[in-house]
């Protein structure tokens, strides 16, 4: 079959985004020495949890006490849509794939870039305005003090360090990209 691993590797991009829906696709951490292995917070294409049941609830608690808005998942409307993205992305992958033209390849890989930088921007915004817009009736005050977790990295934020970086899904989504690309090197090589 003339193309087959452009078509194959596209498609297997497509398919590798389901995975989003069981793994989650960024972690971040909140060490302390109270807290030495670490509260840890996933971030799911739907959810928003943690490594234990408790989590969410425990990162309000100590927000709380900083001024920070609760965390609550029904509040976020991108946990709502961000799985038919996910979908979409997947059935014009399969769909792409099997018409073969190839400029819908590069369209497919522009599209997804672009929406994963509009999701890392939104992400941001989120973490933004949680970090920012405090509570002045807060128990804890802090003149000019940002809470904002950093976007990929650590940060000290008074005793604690807060890490945030990829998780499984987002590795996932990287290996997805980079499939794309692939598909595209392997398309407009000679000859196919």
């Amino acid at each position: 079959m003339k193309n087959k691993w452009p078509r194959l590797l596209l498609i297997l991009a497509g398919l590798l985004l389901l995975t989003l829906f069981s793994f989650p696709m960024w972690k971040i951490t909140l060490l302390a020495p109270q807290y030495p292995d670490g509260v840890e917070m996933h971030i799911h294409v739907n959810k928003i949890g943690g490594k234990t049941p408790g989590t969410l609830q425990n990162v309000n608690i100590l927000n709380h006490y900083i001024g920070m808005k609760p965390i609550e998942p029904d509040a976020i409307p991108e946990l709502n849509y961000f799985p038919y993205f996910v979908l979409g992305f997947t059935a014009l992958a399969i769909v792409f794939a099997l018409t073969n033209w190839k400029p819908l390849y590069v369209i497919w890989l522009v599209l997804f870039t672009v929406a994963l930088a509009l999701a890392v921007y939104d992400f941001y915004l989120w973490e933004y305005d949680y970090g920012h817009n405090l509570d002045p009736n807060a128990p804890m005050k802090f003149e000019d003090e940002s809470f904002q977790p950093p976007l990929f990295g650590s940060k000290v934020l008074l005793n604690f360090v807060a890490r945030s970086f990829p998780h499984v899904g987002g590795y996932f989504i990287i290996a997805s990209w980079w499939l794309a690309f692939s598909a595209i090197y392997f398309r407009f090589r000679k000859n196919n």
